[in-house]
């Protein structure tokens, strides 16, 4: 039993490993006039319905849904003498689930700002900021009293009250620049500047406000953790963050006060794949391991008309939570407004959900597992300008799309955390376009090497520094292989590659004598002994049509490749191979890709599916077995959402590679929820696999 105090000595028998088994989550977000409205019984039944274990609920903020004693605090007009946020809070722990209080600090009503203009964020020419949906509410200042001081009443009270677990901070990081008189003494103490006029990324205003922000928000999310602590020593205050968002933070404040993550990628937009929900989760492991982390999910589509009160395809929200589930983030569906007008949704959240429970005895034992690594930028991204992060988007998600079509279980690696230790995980290491690299990174990746590792890599990786300082060379000039001969030029028109002799990589292109290149081209010129599997083709004129043809034959590097004298391999690509397969999806640059893992690589992948279909593979392993994770993209709406049904494919056939010292004893399709025959032949277990519909399990366990 729960013993409640209205001091801070609050005792409680939570346990402060509550986490470990908060693995569904129900988010219900109120909106005012939900407490006259909203039917309990409802939201109990949806509770049971989808195995939810945990709750995720308004509290209080921008509105309370519960009775605050705190002046300005806005209460609900709606109210009454109702208690919206505690009678739900009460049924969800009547069924054993754990609860976190959301609270959203961005806006204030106009009486609070007008007894609180500190409180307000000004605009650059020092006017309050009037919000851009609500003109008659108003921004409020992240960096201010408003978060240091108010919001942490409104958390205390909420923790002192309600018999939660954890409260949960949506909006709070602020929007931008604030220009009010604290802000500006504080920044300029902090750093001996005014504040910044503009965000251009390269100027030393910007990156000192940059960081003196990011000082100021770990701060904030410390104070508002030690205030919850100091209430119910076992629960925490837990920032909504994105995997790009982890540069907000300094990374041992994440470690010591965030116990669980959340991804709040709520759903496909525009020309988007269902993998993008899972890609994000591994962003978020590749800096924090062995982090819980959960997929936030909207029932209601995710475009920028922002249609919150409406329902996404049954289809749609199943394959969205199943990607997650496939790489390992457990889930947690979202509605906004507790009145539900189409009840489309709970089905195919309770058939997600549901599955969820009948695979988390097996996954939940487990770790992802991956033999390759692509290096995640997202962090030093920060230096980028608009363009070029853009443009390093499309090379990153180009690799992933290439790794995903050639069925390549692959983790990421943050580059804040590009250590020897870490790349020594994997066999492979891919830096998609990893423009900005310190010299320390650059030597992690040298000493990685040196050890046997192998690398592909491309475009400008490592041309700059962590500051965005260009290199006269290639940071990693030497592991590559090559010296650059000039900068990269760019946009190119009408490039192309030519292949060259009978290389692993040149593999797979019929009767092609060449294939498109890059846009934006880096000449290099080999300083080791290479192996050149493509050329450059001089680019030529694209029109008159009667001018389109070669002037010059092949020459320069087209791709690089060479095994090291520790017995690894290098490949590197001189232009955006990444890009140009991402914007363009002809099939030859992913081959290319594919081609290049797979040889630096150097053995058979750890998993293989043989059968026609498009899937995200993800492995998991523990000492006990390992377990191969399906997620079936095949359909003509992978690429746009969102989906209208789902096509199932098979028969396949399935390998996987069994660990030195291990056996087999049993192999299973956990969704199907059948046994399975297993063939165990040169190291490697074989199973067939009947049919896959939205994702599949196979398990293998060991005597």
């Amino acid at each position: 039993m729960l013993k409640i105090a209205d001091s801070p000595d609050v005792t409680t028998l939570r346990s402060p490993d509550w986490y470990q088994n908060a693995t569904r989550w129900t988010q219900l977000t109120f909106v005012e006039d939900d407490p006259q409205r909203y039917d309990p019984a409802f939201w109990v039944d949806v509770f049971k319905r989808t195995k939810s274990n945990a709750l995720c609920l308004s509290a209080g903020g921008y509105i309370a849904y519960y009775p605050s004693d705190i002046p300005l605090h806005y209460v609900s007009k709606y109210i009454g003498d109702s208690d919206p946020f505690g009678t739900l809070v009460a049924e969800a722990r009547a069924l054993d689930m754990h609860v976190m209080a959301r609270v959203d600090p961005h806006a204030i009503h106009a009486d609070a700002a007008e007894a609180h203009p500190e409180w307000v964020s000004l605009t650059k020419d020092r006017q309050p900021r009037r919000h851009w949906a609500m003109p008659e509410i108003f921004v409020t200042c992240a960096y201010s009293s408003y978060n240091f001081e108010f919001m942490t009443e409104v958390i205390v009270e909420i923790a002192t009250k309600y018999d939660i677990d954890a409260l949960f901070g949506n909006r709070w990081q602020g929007h931008g620049v604030c220009y009010c008189k604290a802000c500006e003494d504080n920044f300029r103490a902090a750093s001996g500047f005014e504040l910044p006029e503009t965000s251009a990324a390269a100027d030393p205003v910007w990156q000192a406000w940059a960081a003196w922000r990011r000082t100021v928000l770990s701060k904030l999310v410390a104070h508002w953790d030690d205030a919850v602590k100091a209430v119910r020593p076992h629960a925490s205050f837990i920032p909504n963050m994105s995997g790009s968002s982890l540069m907000e933070f300094d990374l041992s404040l994440i470690e010591k006060h965030c116990p669980i993550l959340f991804v709040d990628h709520q759903g496909r937009r525009n020309v988007e794949p269902a993998w993008s929900a899972g890609r994000n989760g591994k962003r978020i492991r590749a800096t924090f391991r062995n982090r819980p982390v959960g997929l936030i999910t909207s029932i209601g589509p995710e475009e920028i008309p922002r249609w919150k009160d409406s329902v996404q395809t049954g289809p749609e929200i199943e394959q969205w939570v199943h990607a997650g589930i496939t790489q390992g983030l457990f889930p947690w569906f979202t509605k906004f407004n507790a009145c539900v007008p189409d009840d489309r949704w709970v089905e195919p959240v309770a058939n997600a959900f549901t599955m969820h429970a009948r695979i988390e005895p097996v996954l939940g034992e487990m770790a992802p597992t991956a033999e390759i690594a692509i290096i995640d930028p997202a962090t030093t991204l920060r230096h980028w300008d608009p363009d070029k992060r853009h443009l390093a988007e499309h090379n990153d998600m180009g690799f992933y799309q290439a790794l995903v079509e050639a069925r390549l279980p692959f983790e990421f690696l943050s580059d804040q955390v590009m250590t020897l230790e870490a790349l020594q995980r994997f066999k492979v290491v891919v830096l998609a376009n990893a423009t900005y690299l310190s010299d320390e990174q650059c030597q992690a990746v040298r000493d990685y090497v040196a050890a046997g590792g192998s690398v592909v890599a491309a475009n400008e990786t490592s041309l700059y520094d962590a500051t965005g300082k260009a290199r006269a060379d290639f940071g990693l000039a030497d592991v590559f292989g090559v010296t650059m001969k000039s900068p990269p030029r760019s946009p190119v028109q009408n490039a192309y590659v030519a292949l060259n002799g009978d290389h692993p990589i040149a593999q797979g292109f019929a009767g092609a004598q060449r294939i498109i290149g890059g846009t934006q081209l880096i000449a290099v010129e080999p300083t080791a002994q290479v192996d050149l599997p493509f050329l450059t083709v001089p680019d030529f004129p694209d029109l008159p049509m009667e001018e389109v043809y070669p002037r010059l034959p092949p020459q320069g590097a087209g791709l690089v490749a060479r095994t090291t004298e520790a017995g690894g391999r290098v490949v590197y690509i001189p232009w955006n191979i990444g890009e140009v397969f991402w914007t363009y999806l002809a099939p030859d640059q992913g081959r290319v890709i594919a081609n290049s893992v797979k040889w630096a690589l150097g053995k058979t992948q750890e998993a293989n599916i043989e059968g026609r279909g498009v899937f995200d593979l993800a492995l998991h392993e523990s000492a006990d077995g390992r377990a191969l994770c399906l997620l079936n993209l095949t359909n003509p709406m992978m690429m746009k959402g969102p989906l209208r049904e789902t096509y199932p494919v098979g028969p396949l056939k399935v390998t996987i590679e069994v660990p030195e010292g291990r056996t087999p004893r049993s192999a299973r399709l956990v969704v199907a929820d059948q046994d399975a025959a297993f063939e165990l032949k040169d190291g490697r277990v074989t199973v067939a696999v009947p049919t896959v519909e939205t994702m599949e399990v196979v398990h293998l366990s060991w005597h």
